[in-house]
């Protein structure tokens, strides 16, 4: 009986003692992990959201950039943190969503060490194909891509990075025999899209934009559900394969135990910060929709996430060593 007395108030206690630290929280400065390098999209949003953030919670928000292993070790860095609402991790599907499936071992448990506090954007990719492929449209591409399989190309930054997982759903969606071509990054890809070397590719509209405006790049569909203020004129790719969407989410994330009340104050104001104008003008320039939601919400897109890429990568074969 004595046991069982100490332990409901060792419970209790502890319970007081998370309270009191939930409402003096944030009483020192935030560490933002970015697990990619800087100048990336992902360290471009995170700068942008962590200025105001740090506003609103009254306290500086760091930005702390720990890229390597496929965003496995800034993931690993959060997950193994105090859980004290002071260690965030600014991330993208990799780390929870992608990379249990694409890798044999990870350093941390995607589910159990880490939990998610709220959305903060989607990043809109775009199909596009070199100006001299004899297509115009979503509908002749698939034709042509059947009519001669394995003869066209399609470019990623590199294996399992989203670009390459997206080219893998549009295979599967679309059941086109297409081969998938990685670079060492966004820019390689790029530069042997421009002239040829490869004929398609589905990345950020930020950055194939300009190549769209000059016509070097023709976009066939963007991997939204809707279309893009950016391009206007141009059809979801959902319009001709239903369902079909491939645009990363950017959300934050905690280690587990952090205590709900200091979650809860995060994705408060996380939220109000994707609210503002501001804001949403910043990030629009750079073709990134803001999106807030509850951590409940964010958990269970999570989940969905993580069965559509891991059967597209379980069909498509994809790894990472």
């Amino acid at each position: 009986m004595k046991t069982g007395i100490r332990k409901i108030a060792a419970v209790l206690l502890a319970t007081c003692v998370w309270g009191a630290a939930a409402q003096d929280y944030p009483n020192r400065p935030l560490r933002l992990v970015v697990p990619f390098a800087p100048g990336g999209g992902a360290d471009i949003v995170a700068r942008a959201v962590a200025a105001p953030l740090a506003r609103r919670l009254g306290q500086p928000v760091i930005v702390d950039n720990k890229p390597g292993g496929g965003a496995t070790l800034g993931a690993d860095i959060v997950a193994k943190a105090p859980a004290d609402g002071y260690t965030l991790l600014y991330t993208t599907p990799g780390p929870q969503m992608a990379n249990p499936y694409l890798m044999v071992k990870l350093p941390y448990d995607p589910v159990r060490d880490l939990v998610p506090v709220s959305e903060v954007a989607i990043v809109p990719n775009v199909l596009v194909v070199h100006k001299d492929l004899p297509v115009h449209d979503l509908k002749e591409f698939i034709a042509y891509a059947k009519a001669h399989p394995g003869k066209v190309n399609f470019a990623s930054a590199g294996q399992g990075a989203s670009s390459h997982l997206a080219g893998e759903l549009f295979k599967q969606s679309a059941g086109v025999f297409i081969v998938h071509i990685p670079y060492r990054g966004t820019g390689p890809a790029l530069s042997d899209l421009l002239s040829g070397q490869v004929q398609m590719a589905i990345d950020s509209i930020a950055v194939y934009k300009p190549h769209i405006d000059s016509g070097a790049l023709r976009a066939l569909g963007v991997a939204t559900a809707r279309r893009s203020p950016l391009l206007p004129g141009v059809p979801p790719i959902a319009d001709e394969l239903k369902g079909f969407e491939a645009a990363p989410v950017n959300y934050i994330s905690v280690p587990a135990k952090t205590p709900q009340a200091v979650i809860d104050r995060l994705n408060r104001e996380i939220n109000a910060v994707l609210k503002s104008p501001e804001l949403k003008d910043q990030l629009a320039a750079n073709g990134v929709i803001p999106q807030g939601s509850t951590q409940a919400e964010m958990a269970a897109l999570i989940r969905s996430e993580a069965e559509k890429w891991k059967k597209v990568i379980t069909v498509s074969g994809a790894k990472v060593e």
